[in-house]
């Protein structure tokens, strides 16, 4: 599913990271974790072909994300996977229904049903006509988790999505998100702080200046 081989990132002369490797399998859920300013955020980035880097291999189920321009690269991200950002990015002169639905409308394949099927599944059912801004937290998260696999990705991306809920909202949300992603076949990689997050994961790998490392 997702392959990623001596990957580096630089800024100017001052490496983030370095000598990256790491594969995740279809419905594999990897978390990873490491100090700080490791570039965690930036790796996950790079899996999504949202930055750049200086050296190695980023491979979304066969494909070279380098071969592609920056137009390949929005439409590879726009089929096949979804982003769980941690500020949650939801517009807000859109109702949720209509946040939710966003990826399928930039498909050309709308879909209500669909919408409202992923509304139920996150618990937010009989919410869709409501402005992100009369929402608490944990269920703005749970809107951006139901966008992010709305269009059936093959792999979700999710930078410290529990970064800002309580503890109890946390665990809801993360059921949520691997229930979620299991049950639609998707590959989930998870950045996260949180080491309760990151003990419901299959693999734990541990991201380090000079490299990635774990079981």
């Amino acid at each position: 599913m997702l392959e990623v081989q001596q990957l580096a990132k630089r800024y100017g002369e001052v490496d983030v990271f370095r000598g990256v490797s790491l594969t995740v399998a279809p419905r594999e859920f990897v978390a990873i974790v490491g100090e700080s300013g490791v570039g965690k955020s930036t790796l996950l980035n790079c899996m999504a072909g949202l930055d750049v880097w200086q050296e190695g291999r980023v491979v979304l189920d066969g494909v070279d994300l380098a071969t592609l321009d920056d137009e390949g690269r929005a439409l590879l991200r726009r089929r096949q996977l979804g982003f769980v950002f941690q500020a949650f990015h939801v517009l807000p002169h859109l109702d949720v229904a209509q946040n939710v639905g966003l990826p399928l409308l930039l498909l050309g394949r709308p879909d209500a049903a669909r919408v409202q099927a992923m509304l139920a599944a996150v618990g937010l059912e009989g919410l869709g006509q409501r402005l992100p801004q009369e929402l608490s937290g944990g269920q703005l998260q749970r809107v951006a988790i139901a966008r992010a696999l709305v269009h059936g990705p093959t792999l979700l991306l999710a930078d410290e999505p529990t970064g800002n809920l309580d503890p109890a909202t946390a665990a809801r949300v993360m059921g949520v998100l691997r229930a979620q992603a299991r049950e639609s076949g998707a590959a989930l990689v998870l950045v996260t702080h949180s080491a309760a997050a990151a003990a419901q994961a299959d693999r734990v790998l541990q991201l380090r200046s000079d490299g990635i490392s774990g079981t």
